[in-house]
């Protein structure tokens, strides 16, 4: 694999020719993710389907837009959990300057708390790495045919919704966030300090702090301690794992995608 002097994102090898011209006339799929396991399971899982070609990586919000521009892909995936930043700013980021790019966020993190919001940031598609291998497939295919992509649990909910006329409330207290608090509350879960925090989002040092102060009481924390456990407990998934909703019914021949995952 071709590396860049960056050496942090990648560019996937020229496909010889033969038996790969059809593999040239595959879509490109752009890969980001901070891990590289799950960089080589997503590839291994694309490898074989003639209509897909993973034309690199990056673990990076900087390196992705660096191999966007580069590469130019007919789609990426994208985790909400990266180095030097998340995926909702870099989704944010990539509809703005890439409005047809088609975007599918693909994610360990509980789907009843993301997925609406990072449609709202500009994703097509939003599904679970418990999702079975041919149902992130699916999911691809479909944002890259122009689509919208969730599962049936969310779909529902967003339907509710609309239909209460915005009176839906939700029991869940992480709802209550906004999509900065809840990207704070993501970094504290990842042992960021407020100083890392701050420079990685952009922001004082002071507005942190303030909006740490709101995320305790939105959550009805009393000290920076609480605030600390309840987000590692969330961002490990030990907080929400009762509401975590599996993607998918898995069939008889079906491979798990996070056990496709863990075994490259």
């Amino acid at each position: 694999m071709m590396t860049t002097p960056s050496n942090s994102w990648t560019r996937s090898p020229p496909v010889p020719g033969g038996a790969g011209s059809a593999k040239r006339r595959a879509r490109r799929v752009l890969i980001v993710d901070d891990h590289p396991i799950v960089r080589q399971g997503l590839r291994r899982i694309m490898e074989n389907e003639e209509d897909l070609l993973v034309c690199g990586e990056a673990e990076t919000v900087r390196d992705a837009r660096i191999a966007i521009k580069e590469l130019a892909p007919d789609v990426v995936i994208v985790d909400i959990s990266l180095k030097q930043g998340d995926g909702i700013e870099l989704v944010r980021d990539v509809r703005a300057h890439y409005p047809q790019l088609p975007i599918l966020v693909l994610s360990m993190h509980d789907e009843s708390i993301y997925a609406e919001r990072m449609l709202s940031a500009g994703a097509n598609g939003y599904i679970m790495k418990q999702a079975v291998s041919e149902q992130f497939l699916i999911s691809l295919r479909r944002v890259l045919e122009g689509g919208i992509y969730v599962s049936e649990a969310v779909g529902n909910n967003m339907i509710q919704k609309f239909a209460s006329g915005g009176q839906y409330s939700s029991a869940n207290p992480i709802d209550r966030l906004s999509n900065r608090e809840l990207q704070i509350l993501h970094m504290i879960g990842k042992g960021m300090s407020t100083r890392e925090t701050a420079h990685s989002l952009n922001l004082s040092v002071k507005t942190v702090e303030s909006h740490r102060q709101r995320i305790k009481r939105k959550l009805n924390l009393n000290t920076g301690t609480q605030l600390v456990q309840y987000a590692v407990n969330w961002f490990t998934g030990r907080e929400a794992g009762s509401n975590r909703v599996e993607v998918g019914e898995p069939t008889p021949t079906g491979a798990d995608l996070r056990s496709d995952l863990e075994r490259a």
